[in-house]
């Protein structure tokens, strides 16, 4: 399929489209538009919406995204709640899951005061949804109005406590369980280092020591480099982007290797509060293009970088994701024997909730990081012992 290049729109997850406008075009009223799987409905969709934008700023028609809601119904609250300090702390992808889960609610009940919205007006809406756009899309939809029932509560225009969509029983959508081993990454690896992308290569192997997730090892910084008392012996402490909680990630000396190598080739000085890890870019060649300098790593740039050297090092039919090696690093621990602590200390989350006091003292204990690592080395040996099951024929005595 020939790929064609839309402004604005960009590709999630290998396979859905998104047209997203900038914030100067949000405050035309444009909101981000879900256009389905990536391809030609997709960019027919996305290119509609980049025509209503052109006319929109050249003043040739008024903006089709600015609606006027009835005063006090779903989409007014909303758009009070947009305007809100609360809403403008959020971080950005939670800002675009709720637009995009928006997207869904504005169509049927934007109008809508929320008092009027009954559990079987929900529940034909979840259903339709469930039919034309899939368990993952209705999901996430309920879960926007949820969240957006209890600040719709919080301004009195609904009672508290009472939203009807409780009673839906969503199909939940289903979880990923693929890990990484330790062989793969290391191809990985290579196959980056060979290829010019140091920069990815270095998160990758990051990302497999630390059991960090993509943004955290994205955007890891000199500053946050620390020695555990040998200067041989170092790695990064966080806060971890997603919950705030403190984790400290020791790197095998292999990493710790590549690191030093690929900051030595740099040339330059990193500021500490600066992103390490930058893109390969690109220099024109005799057939030609347009010079690229590398730039720190965005989501949807590790994203594609991360499918391309994929693509490269285990063919076009491998779809496993960079964020399935942190679940392969549990995987590997709990295999070992790691208790959930030693788990929870090592990814920095809190799989260890009635452990406050010693979360509030200890914010990161190093003895359990490394029983986290020692566990995951046991776990490694054991996984790649373990033999599938294999249907056994037992012989019959014929008769």
């Amino acid at each position: 399929m020939a790929r064609i290049k839309l402004k604005h729109y960009v590709v999630r997850k290998g396979k859905y489209g998104y047209w997203l406008p900038t914030p100067k075009m949000q405050e035309f009223g444009f909101r981000p538009i879900t256009c389905g799987p990536d391809g030609p409905d997709a960019w027919k969709i996305a290119q509609e919406w980049e025509d209503k934008w052109q006319a929109a700023r050249k003043g040739i028609e008024t903006s089709p995204a600015l609606r006027h809601y009835p005063k006090d119904s779903v989409g007014d609250a909303f758009e009070r709640y947009r305007k809100t300090e609360s809403w403008k702390t959020r971080l950005p992808r939670t800002r675009e899951d709720w637009e995009r889960g928006w997207s869904f609610i504005d169509k049927v009940f934007g109008d809508q005061p929320p008092a009027a919205v009954t559990f079987e007006l929900l529940d034909t809406w979840y259903h339709a949804l469930v039919r034309k756009n899939g368990i993952d899309v209705a999901y996430r939809a309920v879960k926007t109005w949820r969240s957006l029932y209890r600040i719709m509560a919080g301004m009195k225009l609904c009672p508290a406590g009472q939203d009807p969509s409780l009673a839906i029983r969503r199909k939940n959508p289903k979880p990923r369980t693929e890990t990484w081993s330790e062989g793969e990454v290391v191809r990985l690896v290579k196959g980056c280092w060979r290829r010019g992308f140091k920069g990815l290569a270095c998160i990758i192997a990051i990302a497999w020591d630390t059991s960090f997730s993509p943004v955290d090892v994205r955007t890891l910084t000199p500053g946050q480099i620390y020695s555990t008392g040998n200067d041989k012996e170092w790695g990064f402490l966080i806060a971890r982007t997603k919950t705030g909680e403190a984790a400290y990630g020791t790197l095998s000396a292999r990493t710790r290797r590549m690191v030093t190598a690929y900051l030595d080739g740099l040339g330059a000085t990193v500021m500490d509060d600066a992103p390490l890890f930058r893109s390969r870019g690109f220099t024109p060649t005799g057939m030609g293009g347009r010079p690229r300098p590398p730039t720190p790593y965005t989501k949807n740039s590790l994203v594609d970088d991360f499918a391309d050297l994929r693509r490269i090092v285990f063919g076009p039919e491998e779809k496993r994701r960079f964020m399935d090696m942190r679940r392969s690093g549990a995987v590997e621990a709990n295999a070992g024997g790691a208790n959930v602590e030693s788990i929870a200390a090592k990814m920095g989350n809190s799989i260890d909730e009635n452990k406050a006091l010693q979360k509030t003292y200890m914010p990161v204990n190093l003895v359990a990081v490394r029983t986290a690592d020692e566990h995951r080395r046991i776990g490694r040996r054991q996984l790649s012992e373990q033999t599938g099951l294999k249907k056994l024929k037992l012989p019959q005595k014929k008769s």
